[in-house]
């Protein structure tokens, strides 16, 4: 039987090319993982698919909370314990260990353009998260605050797990950390605050305080304390941290603090009721 030696050579040619192909890929990784030795390169497994919306444009946004053993849990934490977590002024103090992914753009099922992210968790602990309802909420939570935080931006908090489907798009290699960071890390200096009183002259009925805090994405990343004399702001990730004592007794029920995403300043109100 003849042999058709251009079919032979065109799969010859084929193999090669596929053989270069993962030739370069391995370099490519090597050369990432050489070139920042405190980094390795993942491919996660599909987990949960969450649907949102990007605040105010209120344009499709989908969160793929994906799973890998790569990545390390977090510390060991029961129900009780969460619940106590979440309905404490600062559930910032347990973290998640997660890698946050690049923006990617994709088509929904209506064939609509649409941002997606990806988020790995730990594989133990997502298959914990699927057992227990409110770790999974949790979790969602955290991812959400996280990607606002990383990529200033406001996710709406009226979200959605799909049922059929674990992930949109198609699931992308991760660098992650080898080696994490530092526990205790240095605070950001205090931010540009300013102190004044309502009216100008005469007794003073309220005491204004306007703080400016560039980065920050949302009201929820605040964690704000008044004090009769005092007030403490914290922005999380450590970003700032202010605390002050004001010459003014004030009514602390009655204080009340607004944050303007667009100037990125919080003000607050605080009814004076002696100096």
């Amino acid at each position: 039987m003849a042999t058709d030696s251009t079919l032979l050579n065109s799969e010859m040619e084929l193999q090669q090319q596929e053989d270069l192909y993962q030739q370069l890929l391995s370099q490519t990784i090597g050369n990432m993982q050489t070139a920042n030795p405190d980094t390795k390169v993942i491919r996660p497994q599909p987990g949960i698919c969450v649907k949102t919306t990007s605040e105010p444009s209120k344009e499709k946004v989908f969160v793929n909370i994906c799973q890998s053993n790569l990545l390390p849990a977090p510390p060991e934490l029961s129900r009780e314990k969460l619940l106590d977590l979440l309905q404490s002024e600062d559930p910032s103090g347990y973290r998640v260990p997660m890698s946050l992914g690049e923006p990617h753009t994709e088509v929904d099922n209506n064939s609509q353009g649409c941002t997606a992210y990806d988020v790995v968790i730990n594989q133990d602990f997502f298959q914990k998260c699927q057992k227990e309802p409110l770790f999974q909420q949790f979790v969602i939570m955290v991812s959400l605050e996280g990607l606002e935080n990383k990529y200033n931006i406001e996710l709406s908090r009226e979200w959605k797990v799909l049922k059929n489907r674990k992930f949109l798009g198609s699931v992308s290699e991760q660098n992650i950390r080898t080696k994490s960071k530092p526990v205790i890390q240095e605070l950001q200096p205090p931010p540009e605050f300013t102190l004044f009183v309502e009216p100008p002259s005469g007794v003073p009925e309220h005491l204004i305080a306007e703080i400016k805090l560039p980065g920050v994405v949302s009201s929820r990343s605040l964690v704000l304390d008044i004090g009769e004399d005092r007030l403490v702001l914290t922005a999380r990730p450590s970003l700032y941290y202010l605390d002050i004592f004001h010459p003014f007794l004030v009514d602390q029920d009655l204080s009340v603090a607004q944050y303007n995403s667009s100037t990125q300043i919080l003000t607050i109100t605080l009814p004076v009721v002696s100096s």
